[in-house]
């Protein structure tokens, strides 16, 4: 008896090591079954009619279901997610809470057509991204390599949705709080009153930008171990994946206004003390931004492009996110993305999102106009700067622009 169970015993552990080789290496096969049975978006937990019964058809069991139902015993029902062992903390929840629960309905059918315009227009934007990524012509560091080379750490922007099978790359200074209020809405990670938050503009800065409320494919590694660029590939194929973008020259105009002529003592003792050492002869600026603001100091629009095209700034660490380019965040040519919005006709971009995604039945996007920084403006911020400054600078970030379909800014480089 003893030896038969353990024979037993060999065989089931020699199975299941069999099963976890071939999940692991078997990636065009093994990829399209991980998810297959995974539902999107699972819907409210509220009672349902029966479903009708369907014709059953004989099906020959196969070793690809084998491998599905040894994957999904390690998954939560219907989440597609590993199973939890923290028992969830319920101290906030209350009857009055569960009472003013109003059930999601995502499943609502749209019976309205988008206007044939803004598919045109999201059709020629993804058209231009797969032309300039195969274009020689347009040249960039990283342009050619693998999703499978690029780093971890540079994997940060993309925010996953699995609810509802949403993928985002956020960019700094192109909505991206609003857009980050949304993901957070739809994941139903933020609780109020009990019950998840409903209403983007309620959810408070600090936690839009908290690296807590959103889950992100560098945060895949600590989860999913040796499975979570597979599973990164697998997401990237079945989720609907979009970015916002802005022109290049306009979005660094918005990045110098909000950190250096705004009080910000973060950006000011990491960046602007740099560069009031470095270009504006202040060998000793002041310590903090209060003090600088007091005596009417700060780093001038000219000295932050100086700082941008200084090799020693690349040196010394990668560009803050908030000027990095977006070919940097996002990675286009590796992504397929579905959609590409423009700030530029950010409403219209956003209610075709929303649509299409089938979500604009559960939150709509806040629509803001202050700060905003026109493109008209341009030539001002650029008057101080030299011509010669401003022809490197496009050549920094001329990718961003023939990638997304911003014109050349002649008018400034030409002068």
């Amino acid at each position: 008896m003893g030896t038969s169970r353990m024979f037993r015993i060999f065989v089931v552990l020699g199975s299941a090591f069999m099963i976890l080789l071939i999940i692991i290496y078997w990636d065009d096969v093994g990829a399209s079954h991980l998810y297959l049975h995974t539902p999107v978006s699972p819907g409210p937990k509220i009672p349902h009619p029966p479903p009708q019964q369907r014709p059953q058809t004989s099906r020959t069991p196969s070793f690809l279901s084998d491998i599905d139902a040894f994957v999904n015993q390690f998954l939560e029902p219907g989440t597609g997610e590993p199973t939890d062992p923290v028992p969830v903390d319920t101290s906030n929840q209350s009857e009055k809470a569960e009472e003013r629960y109003i059930p999601r309905r995502e499943w609502k059918i749209h019976l309205t057509p988008v206007a044939a315009e803004l598919r045109e227009r999201q059709e020629q934007r993804r058209k231009l991204l797969q032309e300039m990524c195969a274009n020689d012509s347009v040249v960039f560091p990283g342009k050619n390599r693998s999703f499978d080379d690029i780093p971890n750490k540079e994997l940060d922007h993309l925010i996953v949705d699995d609810r509802h099978g949403i993928i985002y790359c956020y960019v700094p200074k192109v909505a991206c709080s609003n857009w980050k209020r949304i993901m957070i809405v739809l994941s139903e990670s933020l609780l109020h009153d009990g019950v998840p938050q409903r209403d983007p503009l309620a959810i408070p800065r600090d936690l839009v930008h908290n690296s807590s409320m959103h889950f992100t494919f560098n945060k895949f590694w600590k989860r999913y171990g040796k499975f979570a660029r597979h599973l990164m590939k697998v997401k990237l194929k079945k989720y609907t994946k979009f970015l916002f973008v802005r022109d290049p020259f306009v979005r660094l105009i918005s990045a110098y206004r909000n950190k250096f002529e705004l009080r910000n003592d973060d950006f000011y003792r990491r960046f602007a003390q740099v560069m009031l050492r470095r270009y504006a002869n202040q060998p000793t600026p002041p310590a903090s931004v209060d003090e600088a603001f007091a005596v009417g100091v700060h780093p001038s629009f000219s000295h932050f492009i100086q700082y941008l095209l200084d090799p020693q700034t690349e040196k010394e660490m990668p560009f803050n996110e908030h000027w990095r380019q977006v070919y940097r965040l996002c990675h286009p040519c590796q992504i397929q993305y579905d959609f590409v919005g423009h700030l530029e006709t950010a409403e219209e971009d956003a209610e075709h999102l929303l649509r299409q995604l089938r979500v604009d039945n559960v939150v709509e996007f806040p629509t803001s106009h202050r700060n905003l920084t026109a493109s008209s403006w341009e030539a001002d911020w650029f008057s101080t700067v030299p011509v010669e400054a401003r022809r490197e600078l496009y050549k920094l970030y001329e990718p961003d622009f023939r990638l997304f379909g911003y014109d050349r800014p002649d008018s400034i480089l030409n002068e």
